[in-house]
């Protein structure tokens, strides 16, 4: 059975994040967290309590949240939202920077901080918080050859969070 990911990404980035998304189609598994920009900007015009709803529903049944990193998308809301919750409900964590994807035509960008960074886990049977980007590994689609490799890290990252 394919494994339900939901893949966490500022809208700015989404043709960046088409490659990425239409890699994992391609290669036959379960995928959520997509949303063409006519449905977000209805589920936006409603309101952030709608986004959030959005969102939660999206996560529903996952067991990886990848996060896709652009130049900004460390500073987004909704992506560290989406990171929170993903935690909440114990799913395993996985950063991927797409910064070098030259989707469209449109060019790279410059590396972004990780928005791993800025959020705590706790793995294991101890209390103890770690940053979330020492506990789960983040790759560069381009340099760790991504599109051969994300169904590895998705399993990894899920056998870190016991899933």
């Amino acid at each position: 059975m394919a494994r339900k990911v939901f893949f966490s990404f500022q809208y700015e980035d989404v043709a960046k994040v088409m490659v990425v998304r239409n890699s994992w189609v391609f290669q036959g598994i379960e995928s959520a967290g997509f949303i063409d920009k006519a449905d977000f900007e209805e589920v936006q015009r409603k309101g952030e309590q709608s986004i959030k709803n959005w969102i939660d529903r999206q996560l529903d049944g996952t067991t990886v949240t990848v996060v896709l990193i652009g130049f900004d998308t460390a500073r987004s809301f909704w992506v560290n939202y989406e990171i929170e919750q993903s935690i909440i409900r114990g799913n395993g964590l996985l950063g991927i920077y797409i910064n070098q994807i030259n989707a469209l035509g449109m060019g790279t960008s410059f590396k972004g901080s990780n928005p791993l960074d800025l959020h705590k886990v706790s793995i294991g049977y101890n209390s103890l918080s770690y940053s979330a980007s020492s506990t789960y590994k983040t790759y560069d689609w381009v340099n760790d050859d991504g599109y051969n490799n994300i169904g590895s890290w998705v399993e990894e990252a899920a056998r870190i969070a016991g899933k």
